[in-house]
């Protein structure tokens, strides 16, 4: 077992990880920009140091100021949370080439799911039923007209190297596929350097159902049910639940299925999601596979009563899996409290936390990593909390999500606990009948 964990990553996340951590007896260092010098994960931690100023180019992204972190702690391991450097297949080979363990995928698995477009083809290798698409990366603008006349419209582009809705661009109607084609090359290259994209189908009223995952070093994998993560603007994730309202027993059993064949497939190690669009006929489609901890984890815990970070970690050492599949006795929500002002199209709200008061009661859960008098900077993502109920029915995890948001209070800067107390009274989402379109409509007024 490891004796030492550097946690590279900030915020709610860090504070999750330094509590397990703690509770296995492993030492823990924090790393921080100067922005974060007096965030909770720093204080918490056993030992702490400084990587740099606050852009996390300079700081959560600089490889080597993290390692040079982990050597001069003798950290025999690090944890990258989700975000930041979690996905990165160099940062995971450096990790090997310094002989410290990465708590996450193998460089080599990271860049097979990565790039969506050969997480695709191997996806459709395995036998998971994958979205109707090309096959590969599209080279030219007439090449996309083919492919999607083949296909037939609606169609989706996408950026194979994409990630939050960057380099997406539906597509009606063949007039306007030249516009959207040079948009979201433009964007793509701009965000990630590179401007591949590939065409699938576009899959309408569809459900964002992700199966959790866990794989060893040895081959084996099983699954901890879904989540449905339907709930989204600008396909950012805004709360989360589990099981899917939406679900039933063989779906599910067929979507955890098909999520463990594709885990053993790859030999995956770790935690993991693997991400399916489901129709409105119930079928479904792999989506992209994060090969990473999920913002989402909390709910799987709650309704298993398991800890996915103690698993990452043991599955790093070495330890095997049981082998079993979950299914959730309980019914668990996420929602995601951010540093933004709903009333004025959720634009980010930084600043001094004047004053504070956390909700609390049975079945209530929150992730934070924010206290009264802590000033959040404007430097990265928005999300200060993460609220989570559970119950026996989903009708009473509601109920708890409402009354926890009604005593939540944080002044000083503006949240988006007015938009859940929203979506909690919201007849589409009270009665399940949602889809990823659900906030197309939505309003504050």
């Amino acid at each position: 077992m490891f004796k030492k964990i550097l946690i590279a990553n900030r915020g709610e996340i860090a504070m999750r990880l330094i509590r397990t951590c703690k509770e296995m007896g492993i030492k823990t260092v924090a790393v921080y920009s100067t922005a974060d010098e007096e965030s909770l994960h720093v204080r918490f931690a056993d030992e702490a140091v400084c990587i740099g100023p606050p852009p996390s180019s300079d700081s959560y992204l600089k490889m080597s100021n993290i390692i040079a972190a982990a050597e001069i702690t003798n950290a025999d391991a690090i944890h990258p949370g989700y975000g930041f450097l979690s996905e990165n297949s160099q940062f995971s080979k450096v990790c090997e080439e310094h002989k410290i363990k990465f708590i996450g995928a193998s460089s080599e698995m990271i860049e097979k799911m990565g790039d969506k477009s050969a997480a695709k083809e191997t996806m459709k290798q395995a036998g998971v039923p994958t979205i109707p698409g090309s096959d590969g990366i599209i080279d030219s603008l007439e090449s996309a007209k083919e492919q999607a006349k083949q296909i037939g419209y609606p169609v989706m582009l996408k950026a194979t190297a994409g990630g939050g809705g960057k380099g997406m661009r539906v597509v009606l109607k063949q007039k306007d596929l030249e516009k959207a084609w040079e948009s979201a090359r433009q964007e793509a290259s701009n965000s990630f350097g590179n401007e591949g994209m590939y065409i699938e189908k576009l899959i309408e009223e569809p459900r964002h159902i992700e199966i959790q995952i866990v794989g060893d070093s040895y081959g084996k994998a099983c699954h901890l049910s879904e989540r449905d993560c339907s709930i989204q603007r600008r396909h950012q994730k805004l709360t989360e639940e589990t099981p899917s309202p939406f679900m039933n027993d063989t779906l599910r059993a067929k979507m955890g299925e098909a999520a463990v064949k594709a885990a053993e497939y790859i030999k995956y190690e770790g935690a993991g999601t693997v991400e399916f669009l489901v129709d409105k006929n119930q079928n479904f489609y792999f989506m992209e596979m994060n090969t990473r901890i999920q913002v989402e984890h909390p709910i799987t815990e709650q309704v298993i009563d398991f800890d996915l970070i103690r698993e990452q970690i043991l599955v790093a050492s070495g330890v095997r899996i049981s082998g079993k599949n979950y299914i959730p006795k309980l019914h668990s929500i996420e929602c995601r409290i951010n540093a933004e002002d709903p009333f004025d199209n959720f634009r980010p709200s930084p600043g001094k936390i004047s004053t504070l008061h956390f909700p609390g009661g049975h079945g209530i859960r929150l992730d934070t990593h924010v206290y009264s008098g802590y000033t959040i900077p404007p430097h990265y993502d928005s999300m200060i909390a993460k609220l989570i109920t559970t119950a026996q029915t989903r009708e009473e995890a509601i109920s708890k999500m409402k009354r926890a948001l009604d005593e939540f209070i944080i002044e000083g800067i503006k949240t988006t606990i007015p938009f859940h107390s929203k979506l909690m009274e919201h007849s589409d989402y009270l009665s399940g009948n949602y889809t990823t379109k659900f906030m197309d409509d939505f309003s504050m007024d």
